[in-house]
């Protein structure tokens, strides 16, 4: 039995006590719901096609409206784990923009005579932040088209918008709807509606991709959970993750998920491969745990397999955490510890996020056992909540 398994088989009553009635629930499920998403996606692939058209994305890509991928917090690293692949699919220019940069900077982001396409992502839909701001664009530039991907019928962001032609919004599954404070199957569920999103016109293709996202996630699970409670065991106070291309976002998502979980008591950072060098390797030291999400792209990996042989001979820190696409590679003494799904599920970079984020949840996971808290609530000063609150608005 792996160390998650062993968690879901706990009694009831100790999964209530110790704060672990969602979070190790959610983040087991995940493979288990990916196809659910992608039958949601087909059943509403029409509507969701015409309203692409009507927002523009069927013209000559030179006069294509510019796409935003708009999120807080964990909902934006979505926009950035998908804001590759929508561009090699769409042929137009896609930026993931943070719904807090949109709050208090809108007209210096948005030019006044472009089309824009905002995708909008919230586990909840009730972020202050991303209610107002799609309350204010509404109202100050009626033109843009706002496609919402919430996990929260009941959210402001859906129910607000309800008979508005320039608005579609589409709610996954309640399942996903996490019920504990960090987000797992919520991110990993509209990372794949967004992938299903960017291949709207070639969804056959893309179901393909899916066929081989869900057994590689079926099997990293265990591989991963066991990895990350036995580094869980060790005296680690910091750590740092490291991604390129969308994977960076990977690593963006997984630092924030050993934040979250662990209330800051493990310190995190995230970079890219060769961001790291230009001062952000100052801080690692021997309290801190190394992961690099390693790209399947051979030009893009020797640079990652540079970066991880400096820091070896640098001896900048104990432990190296290799996490590849498919099969471990050959690292010789280039990482302590190498993960990656079993069998032939070779899958490109673009596709990834939603099966390696995995191993970041994880390591939230047990080390915020590690550190006597409760996963599901892991914030005891309640400085962070499940749905941001206190956010006033200023107009």
């Amino acid at each position: 039995m792996n160390a998650l398994s062993e968690l879901l088989k706990l009694p009831d009553a100790e999964k209530r006590s110790r704060g672990l009635v969602h979070t190790p629930a959610e983040i087991a499920q995940q493979p288990d719901t990916w196809k659910s998403t992608f039958d949601l996606f087909k059943e509403k692939r029409e509507e969701i096609k015409e309203f692409l058209v009507s927002a523009g994305l069927a013209v000559d890509p030179r006069v294509r409206p510019i796409v935003f991928l708009v999120g807080a917090g964990t909902s934006d690293y979505i926009g950035q784990s998908l804001a590759y692949l929508f561009r090699k699919a769409w042929l137009c220019e896609v930026v993931a923009v943070p719904s807090t940069d949109l709050l208090t900077h809108m007209d210096e982001l948005c030019a006044p005579d472009r089309k824009y396409l905002w995708i909008s992502f919230s586990r909840s839909g009730d972020s202050p932040e991303g209610v107002a701001v799609l309350e204010r664009a509404c109202k100050r530039r009626p033109d843009i088209y706002h496609l919402v991907i919430s996990c929260n019928a009941n959210g402001r962001m859906i129910r607000a918008n309800v008979g508005n032609p320039q608005v579609l919004s589409i709610c996954l599954e309640d399942a996903v709807n996490d019920r504990g404070l960090a987000m797992t199957s919520s991110f990993s569920n509209m990372v794949i509606f967004g992938q299903c999103l960017a291949h709207a016109n070639d969804l056959a293709r893309y179901e393909q991709v899916l066929r081989q996202l869900i057994p590689a996630g079926k099997s990293f699970l265990p591989i991963a959970a066991d990895c990350a409670a036995a580094l869980a065991r060790e005296p680690y106070t910091k750590a740092c993750f490291v991604g390129s291309g969308p994977l960076r976002a990977v690593a963006k998502e997984s630092a924030l998920k050993l934040l979250e979980l662990t209330a800051g008591k493990i310190v995190t950072m995230s970079e890219s491969a060769l961001g790291l060098r230009h001062g952000p390797m100052a801080a690692l030291d021997q309290d801190t745990l190394f992961v690099c999400f390693l790209s399947s792209n051979r030009q893009v990996q020797e640079y990652e397999r540079n970066l991880l042989e400096e820091i070896g001979e640098k001896r900048l820190v104990t432990t190296r955490v290799v996490v590849a696409g498919s099969g471990v590679p050959t690292l010789n003494s280039l990482a302590e510890h190498q993960l990656a799904p079993e069998g032939p599920h070779a899958v490109a970079d673009d596709y990834r996020p939603a099966v390696d984020v995995i191993f970041g949840q994880v390591l939230g996971l047990f080390f915020s056992l590690r550190w006597k808290l409760r996963p599901d609530c892991p914030s005891p000063n309640g400085a962070i909540s499940r749905v941001v609150q206190n956010v006033s608005i200023h107009s």
